[in-house]
């Protein structure tokens, strides 16, 4: 009986959240207004503010943020419901058919041993899903340019098409960066140093993955330790009663190894 008190108390909670929304939406001359095309770029603020929550590993900031991502799901629904296309009720019942369908290793009596087989079958049940033809079809075409090379290499592994090893794929950096660095060389047009440099990067990307590091996480770690570094340097000129304009680079250097020494 304590089980079913607690199931009414959590779907109390999420009805609350709805009756809540409702009244906002009727109510509030701000979320009167709101539409889809007007939240969308308020949902992808919302997105990136608990990828810094995660890059922190900060818990109390990622409870928030999913507070926030939940409303926004909330919000859309609500608008949609006025439009008469869909309900909250449809998105969970679509997610929970989506959910079970493209577990089969787990819902059915199809075999997968690992991560991999997974992803794989999960690839190729969204591709007869959705009746697409291509199965590049399914990146979208807004996403940031190294999020979406990590998907394209992802779904590209899905049917097969993909190194053997991590040492493959090193040695395909390395090629890449003699070929830019060949462009470079030989005084190249800038369009074949950027394809170049383009390629220098799938590569790596690429590598990453066969590594087991996501790229796009990588590389905005090493923008805080930057910033972390950079403002030290500057709070030590300041103090020092400096300009950073009128420093030599190893004079900048001293305070950007005591940075990188604070860190450890």
């Amino acid at each position: 009986m304590s089980e079913f008190f607690r199931i009414f108390a959590d779907m109390k909670k999420f009805n609350d959240l709805l009756d809540i929304m409702s009244k906002l939406r009727a109510e509030c001359p701000w979320d009167k207004t709101q539409t889809f095309e007007t939240l969308r770029y308020l949902t992808i603020e919302e997105t990136y503010e608990l990828s810094d929550a995660v890059l922190n590993n900060n818990l109390d900031e990622i409870k928030k943020e999913l507070g926030d991502l939940l409303l926004h799901v909330v919000f859309y629904s609500k608008i949609a419901e006025e439009k008469k296309a869909f309900s909250i009720d449809d998105v969970i019942d679509e997610i929970s058919e989506k959910l079970i369908s493209r577990h089969p290793h787990i819902f059915s009596d199809v075999k997968a041993e690992n991560a991999d087989q997974v992803k794989e079958n999960w690839e190729a049940i969204k591709l007869k899903e959705k009746g697409r033809k291509t199965v590049l079809e399914g990146v979208p075409k807004s996403l940031p340019a190294m999020v979406k090379a990590y998907r394209i290499q992802e779904k590209a592994r899905g049917v097969g098409f993909d190194w053997d090893n991590a040492d493959q794929v090193l040695e395909k950096v390395i090629e890449e960066f003699r070929e830019m660095r060949n462009e470079l060389k030989t005084n190249g047009t800038h369009e074949r140093i950027e394809a170049e440099f383009g390629d220098l990067m799938f590569a790596l990307i690429n590598y990453a993955r066969f590594i087991n590091v996501n790229p796009d996480d990588a590389l905005e770690r090493t923008n805080q330790r930057f910033i972390k570094r950079f403002n030290h340097l500057e709070e030590q000129t300041i103090q020092k009663g400096k300009s950073l304009h009128d420093m030599t680079l190893d004079e900048m250097n001293v305070y950007w190894d005591e940075a990188k020494k604070n860190e450890k």
